[in-house]
């Protein structure tokens, strides 16, 4: 199974997003920003999004802090966040993100 993001289940959202990472000095915490520009689901005209699921070998991530960004009051894109509280929380989310990255090859750079 490769990885892949949904906004409604079984869906899996193809276009990739932009991430931005951000992680506490001492490590214990850490938030992930997802920003989708024109995905497909603005595109379908569906804007009634409950969540982000990041879906993997391991299972599934799950974050409800989704928002919709307009432009001229037309859907444009969704920012998702989600957090991670724990080491543990954020090397799950890494080894995702390590095998999203393959499926869609992309890549990684430091700010």
């Amino acid at each position: 199974m490769s990885a892949a993001i949904q906004f409604i289940r079984g869906v899996d959202e193809e276009v990739v997003p932009d991430v931005r990472l951000t992680r506490s000095q001492d490590g214990s915490k850490g938030r992930a920003i997802f920003y989708f520009e024109n995905p497909d689901i603005v595109q379908a005209g569906k804007l009634d999004v409950m969540g982000m699921y990041m879906l993997d070998e391991e299972g599934e991530l799950t974050t409800l802090d989704v928002n919709a960004k307009f432009v001229n009051g037309k859907p444009h894109a969704i920012e998702a966040s989600y957090a991670m509280n724990s080491e543990q929380e954020w090397e799950r989310f890494m080894r995702f993100m390590n095998r999203y990255a393959e499926s869609h090859g992309l890549g990684f750079s430091k700010a």
